[in-house]
């Protein structure tokens, strides 16, 4: 399974703006936005011409791949199933990402970051309605229970996360049951409780060229 191994902070300092890869450290003064906000490289401070036209749309495209962890091939396959689907593409691709159980278990704060949770999903840490999954991209859907499987309730990693996210509450979508450590999706997100300061409309105008 292809992943990025590289340095993450460098993409945020890419793309400008915190995309909360390294969990709570991003929260803090350590964070590489906070102490330099250029882009990486040799010559990052001279990157000032304003871009247009495909850079700002191949922009708006890395930022949502690498927000959610993924690579180019399996985020091409995730935009062609949403163009399939009736309704807005933009907003459809996004609802997809969101309702991955990686990002299904950051969001409800079973880990600090994207990437953690992907962890602990591939290491078996969690159950969809009962039964483990151990499939990062597995596609929840309305009316599943996400739980902590009762062997890994003791897990130091899972118990930091949650006391470290207490006071960041869980989207709308998502009914938390922090004494169980499980979590209940509610409904499918709509755009407007989709905290991603992108504008998806950009990478369907990409992706359609």
């Amino acid at each position: 399974m292809a992943r990025y191994l590289g340095a993450v902070c460098r993409l945020c300092r890419r793309e400008g703006m915190k995309l909360f890869l390294k969990g709570e450290r991003c929260y803090t003064d350590k964070c590489a936005i906070e102490k330099r906000n250029v882009p990486p490289g040799q010559h990052g401070r001279a990157r000032k011409a304003k871009m247009v036209g495909y850079g700002v749309q191949l922009r708006e495209k890395q930022k949502v791949k690498r927000t959610y962890g993924i690579l180019e091939n399996q985020f091409r396959r995730y935009f062609e199933a949403a163009d399939r689907q009736k309704g807005i593409t933009g907003q459809l691709l996004l609802q997809m990402l969101e309702r991955r159980l990686d990002n299904v278990v950051y969001r409800l704060g079973f880990a600090t970051s994207r990437p953690q949770a992907r962890q602990l999903v591939r290491h078996g840490h969690f159950t969809v309605n009962g039964r483990k999954v151990d499939i990062p991209s597995f596609a929840v859907r309305q009316g599943d229970t996400i739980a902590v499987r009762p062997t890994s309730a003791t897990n130091v990693t899972i118990q930091h996360a949650t006391e470290e996210v207490k006071g960041r509450g869980v989207p709308e979508w998502l009914l938390l049951d922090l004494g169980a450590l499980s979590g209940r999706i509610s409904g499918l997100p709509t755009r407007e409780q989709i905290n991603l300061p992108v504008e998806e409309q950009l990478i369907v105008e990409l992706y359609s060229k």
